[in-house]
């Protein structure tokens, strides 16, 4: 084996270390990342060739967490690690989006990336180092690639700018952002905030761009340290000069006027297709079908070179506006009269239709990963079915696509949303695309928030998204930022960049940087267009509902909360469930008790007052202190010859003597009581050792006139093992409960 080890030291002292040469051999480039007792492991192999008629670069990245690498058995009946998991797909997604931008764009070949955690401990984030495994992998291989590139998390904790902390410092942090670059420039950035500032975002970005690029250098010194600098040759393109040449010449003008009308998305396709068609005419007949994969790649080309021409030489966009201008928005909530809320947002082509469903505890979300175990009181689904954009096939399961932009949305709304305390409710948030022609992601965090408000869902603040580009030209300089853009400007641009927040601040944001280079002084001039945006936006919003409702809306089922102490809540549970499940069917709730310290925390589910009143009646009977002098309503469950016990509360019973049924004398205590008789008694005493109850009837019953109480003394000590009185005695024993 021909190991190479390369260590880098992080700001804090910890150590990364990075090993090629002992595991996975075979593929065409394999290291093993460490970092305390986490490790991954990332391999990469590559086609030997490209396929036929392939003009894109087919990378696949894959990230995946063994349940052993934390001691921990998977979950499930087959005991193995199954499909990837949301988590895994979102970090896979990181990675993708960096490294794709690098590869040279006449290169083809199948390209699979697979980073897998094979070791963990319980304050690594593995997510953080999985770009750097990644492009390591690449860097000790003969791939062509552009790299390196590196990942970090980069978190506000405290004040302080922090990399890659540990799961428990990021719980405290106001800024958490995965920043991906190369030794030059940004590449990718992905993250929430709470609210902060476009400079203090900015501030973050290149505070891990420097981290970043110390992890790149360590990896050209490996590249070189294994003789991996010279990379394979490849030929993926046939081309034909004059093809070319010609195919400019007749579409270009043609296209570009096309890009100047100003149509709606299909008419422009349509339009676009139909300049494609003039000139394939042109070509004779036999040769259409040889030429027509070159005559597709070489027309993609000029479109894309008339449109980015019009935008930065005319300031001019496809649908007729100008830069920094939004499309039309109209929004309605209430439009779903059985969701719980709902809401449509619209701007230009692009169409969310959104509704909230509130639920109990035991509707969260429980998330069973190998480091992560929890529940999440908020989800955010986003679904972008085919018909969105006019295509005729089948909707499949949810994508890769889908997880990131609902994910996306999720982090924008995740900081105004009530949860614990302030709001007892489980919140699912579902967007459905009803129609897309750019930044559906930011349509849904719109349509999120409107939804929520028409809910009565109290969140803290409202919440606007939207999406920017940018249109570059490497020869001039000229740049042109764009706000609120088309699909197809997203697709021809050279940035992706969306950001979402409230009034007050930045609460996510999500960033593709396409080309290699990109200034940070445009990235400000990015945000502050930003910023201008979503003020827009919010106004719009706002003419329709501008704060949550007063109350939740009619259909809303009602929740009480009450906290008990937490000795009580095996009283309430019963033996196997049985007293809360008799609650439940008797009631027609839902109940739902978390131990919290001391306390246990009771929600009551119910569709109706007069339901949850009869549950909460009856869980307070269970968990109530009884009180010295307070009257109660009682049931007479046994009766002795010297007296009653009676069941004041359920599973508290205290005793009546017989001198305290009334003041005349009783005889017999069947005279005035039978099994099963409710009677009203009054809490005398408590008795401090044993708990007995002692109870009166006579206490509440009009004393004759010129009645004197006589003093009651205390009864004496008896010796160990006295059995009392004859009465006592001839009667059988009870425990008062």
């Amino acid at each position: 084996m021909n190991i190479v080890k390369k260590t880098i030291t992080m700001g804090d002292g910890r150590i990364v270390e990075i090993e090629t040469g002992k595991l996975a051999k075979q593929a065409d480039g394999s290291v093993v990342v460490k970092v305390g007792n986490t490790m991954l492991l990332a391999t990469v192999c590559c086609a030997k060739d490209a396929k036929e008629d392939v003009d894109f670069m087919p990378l696949s990245v894959e990230y995946k967490e063994k349940y052993a690498a934390a001691g921990r058995y998977p979950g499930g009946f087959l005991k193995r690690e199954g499909r990837a998991s949301d988590s895994e797909i979102l970090v896979a997604r990181l990675v993708d989006r960096a490294l794709r931008p690098l590869f040279p764009d006449d290169f083809h070949a199948e390209v699979f990336v697979n980073v897998i955690l094979i070791s963990a401990d319980k304050e690594t984030m593995p997510d953080a180092y999985a770009g750097l495994a990644a492009s390591a992998a690449l860097a000790v291989s003969d791939i062509p690639w552009n790299g390196p590139i590196s990942e970090v998390r980069v978190a506000r904790i405290d004040g302080k700018l922090v990399i890659n902390p540990t799961f428990e410092d990021l719980k405290r942090a106001d800024i958490d952002l995965m920043v991906a670059a190369t030794i030059d420039n940004i590449m990718m950035v992905e993250g929430e905030m709470n609210e902060v500032s476009e400079a203090e975002m900015l501030e973050a970005i290149k505070f891990a761009h420097e981290e970043i690029k110390i992890q790149c250098m360590a990896q050209l010194e490996l590249t070189k340290e294994v003789g991996k600098e010279v990379k394979r040759t490849y030929c993926h393109e046939e081309n034909d000069e004059e093809l070319r040449a010609s195919l400019r010449e007749f579409c270009y003008d043609r296209c570009y006027e096309v890009a100047k009308s100003g149509l709606a998305k299909h008419e422009r396709e349509d339009a676009f297709e139909a300049v494609k068609e003039a000139f394939i005419e042109t070509i004779p007949e036999e040769e259409r079908e040889d030429k027509e994969f070159m005559i597709n790649r070489y027309y993609a080309a000029v479109e894309k070179e008339a449109m980015r021409r019009m935008i930065i030489d005319e300031g001019l966009r496809l649908d007729g506006r100008q830069t920094n201008q939004i499309r039309p928005i109209w929004c309605e909530v209430g439009y779903l009269p059985g969701a719980h809320g709902s809401a449509i947002f619209t701007r230009g082509e692009t169409q969310s239709l959104s509704t909230v469903t509130l639920g109990t505890k035991m509707d969260m979300k429980e998330m069973d990963e190998v480091l992560v175990q929890e529940t999440q009181q908020f989800v955010l689904h986003y679904n972008f079915p085919p018909y969105a954009t006019g295509e005729a096939k089948a909707q499949r399961g949810v994508g890769r696509r889908e997880i990131g932009h609902g994910n996306l949305a999720w982090r924008a709304l995740k900081p105004v949303v009530p949860i614990g305390e302030e709001n007892p409710y489980a919140v699912r948030v579902v967007s459905d695309i009803l129609e897309s022609n750019g930044s559906s992601s930011m349509a849904t965090v719109c349509a999120g928030t409107l939804a929520l408000m028409d809910c009565g869902v109290k969140i803290k603040k409202p919440v606007s998204g939207i999406a920017m580009g940018l249109i570059s030209d490497e020869k001039t300089g000229k740049f042109a930022v764009l706000s609120d853009i088309l699909g197809d400007e997203d697709h021809l641009g050279d940035m992706d960049f969306k950001v979402t927040g409230t009034r007050d601040g930045i609460t996510a944001t999500q960033m593709d940087i396409k080309v290699d280079g990109l200034p940070y002084e445009v990235l400000e001039r990015a945000l502050a267009q930003a910023k201008e945006g979503r003020a827009h936006i919010m106004g719009e919003m706002m003419k329709t509902i501008s704060e949550p409702r007063e109350d939740y809306r009619p259909n809303v089922p009602r929740i009480i909360q009450i906290t008990i102490p937490s000795e009580f809540i095996g009283a309430v549970i019963g033996t196997g469930g049985k007293v809360i499940q008799d609650i439940q069917k008797t009631t027609g709730t839902t109940i739902t008790i978390t131990e919290d310290g001391d306390k246990g925390i009771i929600d009551i589910f119910g569709e109706n007052k007069e339901s949850m009143d009869a549950a909460l009646a009856r869980i307070k009977a269970i968990t109530t202190v009884p009180e010295v002098g307070e009257t109660y309503h009682g049931k007479v469950v046994s009766i002795l010859e010297f007296g009653a016990f009676v069941e004041i509360l359920p599973g508290k019973e205290g005793l009546l003597h017989i001198s305290e049924l009334d003041y005349k004398k009783v005889e017999k205590v069947e005279d005035i009581l039978k099994v099963g008789d409710e009677v009203d008694v009054k809490l005398l005493e408590i008795d401090s050792k044993s708990g007995k109850m002692r109870l009166s009837r006579r206490a509440l019953m009009p004393a004759p006139e010129g009645w004197v109480e006589r003093e009651r003394k205390p009864r004496p000590e008896k010796p160990r093992g006295d059995k009392g009185d004859k009465g006592e005695r001839r009667g059988p024993r009870r425990e008062n409960k």
